[in-house]
């Protein structure tokens, strides 16, 4: 890790909280248009942006790294931003937001028993499956407000990636390389099984925005090679050039 360490992370977060400031928001009063399959996709992944990131914030705290603990808290000041664009996307089409989902509570729960380092690889799972769902809504519909919207979400979705590389990077690299590249291999299973998890609870949806369900599960595995190769890389801001 270079000097810095993760002082840069810190700086790219708030360059863009500054640069999202500047822009300000979509134009809600356009409203938006879409296929009800595609409105209860979009409210599932709003209950799943939404949350305070208390417990993985405890644990960077613990973690007794200053710059990695700011950047956490930016990290999910922007996933926490996530939620309310899409409750305005879902206010823009009539829509109501919900309270709750199984899918979510269980992960949730999941994450909050592990540390650090367990919980971020569970973590990953959620973004890499998010970078393939909001690349689908932002190229997959004809809503302009929705597109904006996606679009937003996944350029967010793009740095939170390596951000997480190099923390895992970081922290496996004080296991024996054998065990690194076991732990990883191990952790493409539970990728899978959220990936036909997703793609069987938002099949419909994914149909609508012209992508089968064996195509998600296939493109979702398909980017965990750039996010292995970035997490055991002696240099896993090498993962920029992958294409996720």
């Amino acid at each position: 890790m270079r000097a810095d360490g993760f002082a840069k992370w810190s700086r790219r977060f708030e360059d863009e909280r500054e640069r999202r400031h500047a822009q300000g928001d979509p134009d809600w009063g356009r409203g938006a248009t879409l296929h009800p399959a595609v409105w209860a996709s979009v409210q599932r992944f709003q209950v799943g942006e939404d949350g305070d990131g208390a417990n993985l914030v405890g644990k960077a705290d613990r973690a007794g790294d200053a710059d990695y603990a700011r950047a956490v808290r930016l990290f999910v000041a922007e996933e926490q931003n996530h939620a309310r664009l899409l409750a305005g996307l879902l206010a823009a089409g009539g829509m109501p937001t919900l309270t709750g989902h199984w899918s979510d509570t269980a992960f949730v729960r999941l994450r909050r028993l592990m540390g650090l380092r367990l919980e971020l690889l569970v973590l990953m799972i959620a973004e890499v499956v998010a970078l393939r769902y909001y690349r689908a809504l932002r190229d997959g519909t004809r809503d302009p407000l929705t597109s904006e919207v996606a679009g937003r979400i996944l350029s967010d979705e793009q740095r939170h990636v390596p951000f997480h590389c190099e923390r895992l990077h970081a922290s496996l690299a004080e296991l024996p390389r054998p065990v690194r590249r076991t732990v990883m291999a191990l952790w493409r299973l539970p990728l899978l099984a959220a990936s036909l998890v997703v793609a069987a609870d938002h099949g419909p949806a994914l149909r609508r925005l012209g992508v089968g369900r064996l195509r998600f599960v296939a493109d979702v595995m398909a980017s965990s090679d750039a996010v292995v190769s970035a997490v055991l890389a002696p240099r896993p801001d090498a993962w920029s050039n992958a294409d996720l």
